[in-house]
């Protein structure tokens, strides 16, 4: 590489950040459209999140999926039909790769490359820092369009407690492999997906368990009446009913299934169901149930070799895994670019379009109540689209975009959950698939 000092031109190219799931998808459907794309990935593969031997890969040696295969391959690239509900990890890999090998994606992916910078040029136009994260010198390069496809679950939500712990603090990102749990006391700090799961991981290994949570959550098996959780959810979304039939049925459920968890010492949800990320896990229950998990409340303090609970609980852990979840970071971009808030959430139509920035999109922020892969796939379909129609026939592409602005964000954003940060991306996939559809029938059909 050597150092050019006027930005290369490539002309109606798009620039793709990041080959994972929705990079690649995003690939793929900007090529459909006719668009030459270039891909920067810092790391040597495809796979993103779903290659844990990449630095910033929050996947641990046991994760499964927690949404079920139908629901979470993508709609023009199934997954075999043999492979199980919940795949492995390294299924899920090979599915992406896969993917990548089948549609040729790989031929528009520059590996071990890494965007620094991301700066408007103009006319639509953007000025790419690219770098080798093996170091040496940098290159810009102006696109016509830039696809941001980082995603937002490689970034640690810090934890935060006052004093001193002469133990071992560790996040979620960092944990990799039950070993490290055998024969140890651990303390699981944090009631999502992930807390959960490596707390059930923890009650095999370890010879203790706690596991604290700010609040009580709506614990949802991973099978109902013989089926994916998610398939049923899915089956009741597309049906219509309404939300507090949906609420009262799940309520329903969870007490024929798992029961009233309050009874092991669970906090009660301070919600109702569907207003938080939907939790999935059929074994928490189970060791629970066993006494191997024993819930308790918050960390107020660490002090020395203790930790002190927000009911004044004093305990010992060696080990203490905070699964706290992610922030969003988008570094090689000035914060007003995605009209972002002093607590760094990103104000995007659709979480996917720039407002002021008609050429800047984002795929694949979201928490959706299914997999994420749909829905980055529509999303792709939809930006891939917008950028032609602006090609072809910008007057339209101007009208499209005015009437869009004026959705109200409650009518693709699920209406009512807790105001946290883990919350900021939540949709119910079938109303959100029908707003992209919404978009996508304003544009027409884009040659």
């Amino acid at each position: 590489m050597h150092d050019t000092p006027d930005p290369g031109d490539r002309g109606d190219a798009v620039c793709v950040v990041g080959a994972g799931a929705s990079g690649l998808a995003a690939i793929k459907s900007l090529r459909e459209q006719g668009f030459a794309v270039d891909c920067y990935e810092r790391e040597t593969s495809v796979g993103g999140a779903w290659n844990w031997r990449h630095d910033r890969s929050p996947i641990y040696s046991g994760t499964h999926l927690i949404s079920s295969r139908p629901l979470t391959e993508f709609p023009d690239f199934p997954m075999p039909d043999t492979w199980p509900d919940y795949p492995h990890h390294s299924k899920v890999l090979e599915y992406l790769e896969r993917y990548a090998k089948h549609f040729r994606l790989d031929q528009d992916i520059w590996f071990g490359m890494e965007v620094s910078s991301a700066v408007p040029a103009g006319d639509g136009k953007w000025d790419v820092t690219i770098r080798s994260t093996g170091g040496g010198s940098s290159r810009v390069q102006r696109y016509a369009a830039i696809v941001v496809a980082n995603g937002h679950n490689w970034s640690p939500a810090a934890f935060e407690a006052p004093g001193d712990f002469t133990g071992q603090v560790i996040h979620a990102s960092a944990y990799k492999d039950p070993a490290r749990l055998r024969g140890r006391k651990v303390l699981v700090v944090g009631g999502g997906n992930t807390g959960c799961d490596i707390a059930v991981e923890a009650a095999q290994q370890a010879t203790r368990v706690w596991h604290s949570t700010r609040r009580g959550y709506w614990l949802a098996p991973k099978y109902v009446f013989g089926r994916p959780a998610d398939q049923v959810n899915d089956r009741l979304l597309r049906w219509g009913l309404p939300l507090r039939l949906r609420q009262w049925l799940y309520r329903r459920t969870v007490k024929l299934t798992s029961g009233d968890l309050t009874r092991y010492g669970l906090a009660e949800p301070d919600h109702r169901p569907y207003e938080s990320h939907p939790i999935v896990n059929s074994q928490l229950p189970y060791y629970l149930g066993h006494g191997t998990i024993e819930p308790v409340p918050d960390v107020e303090r660490y002090d020395g070799a203790s930790v002190i609970l927000t009911d004044g609980t004093k305990i010992e852990p060696d080990l203490v895994i905070t699964a706290t979840g992610y922030r969003p970071r988008f570094d090689f971009l000035a914060p007003e670019l995605l009209d972002t808030d002093e607590d760094g959430r990103p104000d995007l139509h659709l979480h996917a379009f720039a407002r002021r920035h008609p050429t800047l999109a984002v795929i694949g922020l979201l928490q959706p109540d299914s997999g994420v892969f749909p829905l980055a796939h529509w999303q792709s379909v939809a930006v891939a689209r917008w950028l032609r129609l602006r090609v072809t026939d910008p007057e339209r592409a101007a009208a499209v975009q005015q009437k869009e602005s004026t959705r109200p964000v409650q009518s693709w954003s699920r209406r009512r959950v807790i105001p946290t940060q883990r919350h900021w991306f939540e949709v119910d996939h079938v109303d959100y698939l029908r707003s992209v559809e919404g978009l996508l029938n304003e544009m027409g059909s884009v040659r």
